[in-house]
């Protein structure tokens, strides 16, 4: 695969990502009927179940990583070239910022456009230093499982299930706290868009995350390394 089909493959997957998970928050959180709870639950679903298709579209293209959190861990780890991450991580950008300006043309600046945020800005007043170890906690999370069920050719028929569902896990879990970013592409395109409170904030959600992958790679390093000795020593 050419690296120009990968970029394409990147850019529109980060778009689409943008659009329904960050477009899905705006239009459930403008509906009445849902608790706080029950909006976070189907907010958490769109995100996983969005990732779980794309990555089924697009994952033999570029393996469809649309978040440079998940880029800076495979490079990390040894499974991207630097030239190749580089690329990456624009076209993740200029689609989450594509994403973000459809989603300004869809709903308008005043929704909010499902962008991130702590303090007032979040639905536990989060502070400063709790954004930024949940945002950097469930990134690792995401890219270590990541980065170990994509390492094997005979998982890739589940892959996209096992990471869509945790994708979902993971936005149960830091909803309340930030919006749950754990992907600086989706955080920095409505950000941009949205102005005010959350680009002055967004800064966190492009370090946070891309802390918490380059720590999952490590961390992959060091357990796939010990995991193959292991596996060497008993045969």
């Amino acid at each position: 695969m050419t690296l120009f089909k990968k970029l394409i493959a990147e850019f529109i997957g980060t778009l689409l990502l943008v659009l329904f998970g960050c477009g899905s928050a705006v239009a459930i959180s403008s509906v009445s009927a849902f608790t706080d709870g029950g909006k976070f639950v189907f907010i958490a679903m769109a995100f996983g179940l969005g990732l779980m298709l794309l990555a089924y579209a697009f994952g033999d293209v570029s393996g469809t990583h649309v978040n440079p959190a998940v880029s800076l861990g495979m490079l990390i780890a040894g499974r991207m070239k630097v030239a190749e991450f580089f690329a990456y991580i624009l076209a993740q950008f200029a689609g989450g910022i594509a994403g973000g300006a459809l989603l300004l043309v869809f709903f308008g600046k005043e929704t909010g456009l499902g962008t991130n945020g702590y303090g007032a800005a979040s639905a536990l007043n989060s502070s400063l230093l709790q954004a930024l170890l949940i945002e950097c906690i469930l990134t690792f999370a995401f890219v270590l499982l990541i980065l170990f069920v994509t390492d094997k050719p005979e998982r890739s028929s589940i892959a996209g299930l096992i990471i869509g569902l945790s994708l979902v896990l993971i936005h149960i879990v830091g909803l309340p706290f930030t919006g749950t970013s754990v992907n600086p592409a989706r955080s920095l395109g409505p950000a941009i868009f949205a102005g005010g409170t959350a680009l002055s904030q967004v800064w966190v959600f492009l370090v946070a995350p891309l802390a918490g992958g380059a720590l999952a790679a490590l961390a992959y390093k060091l357990l796939k390394g010990k995991a193959d000795k292991t596996a060497g020593s008993d045969k």
